[in-house]
């Protein structure tokens, strides 16, 4: 299963607002940081609001911050406000599949048992959990192709400068 690209920058939006509680941001500031298109952040921010994890204020001076405490803000149902679906395989969708084993096959079965898994954790995780090293989220990314793959889609390793005890180390 893999989440859209829609949920990743829902949650990176929440955990920039998360590593910044004490200001307001803004939708440009956020897409330049992440490198992502501004555009898509107004549709994820727009989102966010609306399932009440952010608040937001238009003009000058306006910006965007968290509508609650990092605490209160559960992973596992922010996932659920953000993606489209869990159909996993086309028979999840039992109006649309064209699947003639459909009524026979256990799949769906081990396939459910697993997404139920998969949300089982996350929910057991909020925006707190995620911000526990804000020191490492929040150093300047670096972009580096990985030279140790070469595959028609190259692997990105995302390298942070730290600060440890004063001098800076690459990870």
């Amino acid at each position: 299963m893999q989440l859209t690209l829609y949920t990743d920058y829902s949650l990176r939006v929440l955990i920039y607002l998360g590593i910044h509680k004490d200001e307001k941001a803004t939708i440009s500031e956020i897409a330049d940081y992440f490198k992502i298109s501004r555009n898509h952040l107004v549709k994820v921010v727009h989102n966010l609001a609306n399932c009440d994890y952010i608040h937001t204020m238009r003009g000058k001076g306006g910006g965007m911050y968290l509508a609650r405490p990092p605490e209160e803000i559960n992973i596992g149902d922010v996932i659920r406000h953000t993606e489209p679906n869990f159909h996993v395989v086309e028979c999840y969708n039992t109006q649309a599949s064209h699947c003639p084993v459909i009524k026979m096959c256990s799949l769906i079965g081990v396939l459910n048992s697993a997404l139920t898994s998969f949300f089982s954790v996350l929910d057991q995780h909020t925006l707190a959990d995620l911000l526990k090293k804000q020191d490492v989220i929040s150093a300047p990314l670096q972009f580096i192709p990985s030279p140790s793959r070469a595959t028609a889609h190259p692997v990105i390793e995302i390298k942070r400068e730290e600060s440890v005890a004063g001098q800076k180390q690459k990870h």
